[in-house]
């Protein structure tokens, strides 16, 4: 079995740390010692606290990109089904925390968009892929005739990531599943209802 290096180390537990804590509220401290490596690590591995932000961001969204192929274009199941398998998944996720971290994305948005222009634009370019992901999948649902003819699909996607952002963050509050279970009846009926 390979050794894990500390960059990989760093990467893996910051984010814990980071997702967590939030980006401000972690520290280079925090983190060298989550990962159990020299505070030396860090700075020999990121030009930046920011780098490494950047560098968690493109993790968290690997997984993300996965939870959406395997749900949104799994091209499998009917399109409602996938929108409906993704609302499942994503509560899953959110349950196996204890609904306490939230969305990395809404957590940064909130806490460092304005403090940094790079972070900000790397959230705007994640925000449009799912949006991109969510007009896709309502397209084959409008296509199929599952959804009205005159859905205007990229409008509905970005309505559906605002509102899931929404949504996540009062779940994190309340440490409840139900602004997402609300958001999810509504907006199918919404739909269906159009």
């Amino acid at each position: 079995m390979a050794k894990i290096g500390n960059r990989e180390k760093i990467l893996c537990e910051g984010l814990k740390v980071v997702h967590a804590r939030g980006f401000a509220g972690a520290s280079v401290r925090d983190i060298v010692e989550a990962a159990g490596v020299p505070q030396g690590s860090f700075t020999n591995h990121f030009v930046s606290k920011e780098a490494f932000g950047l560098e968690i961001l493109d993790r968290y969204f690997a997984n993300s990109r996965v939870l959406m192929q395997e749900t949104l274009l799994d091209l499998s199941r009917r399109p409602l089904a996938r929108l409906r398998a993704y609302f499942a998944a994503h509560q899953a996720r959110l349950r196996d925390g204890g609904m306490r971290y939230g969305c990395l994305f809404g957590n940064f948005t909130a806490e460092s968009s304005d403090n940094s222009e790079v972070i900000r634009q790397k959230l705007m370019l994640i925000f449009a892929e799912m949006q991109h992901c969510f007009a896709l999948c309502l397209q084959a649902a409008r296509d199929a005739g599952e959804l009205s003819a005159g859905l205007d699909c990229d409008d509905a996607a970005a309505f559906l990531v605002a509102s899931m952002q929404g949504a996540v963050l009062l779940a994190k509050a309340q440490r409840s599943l139900a602004p997402l279970e609300r958001l999810e009846r509504i907006f199918l009926a919404m739909l269906q209802n159009d």
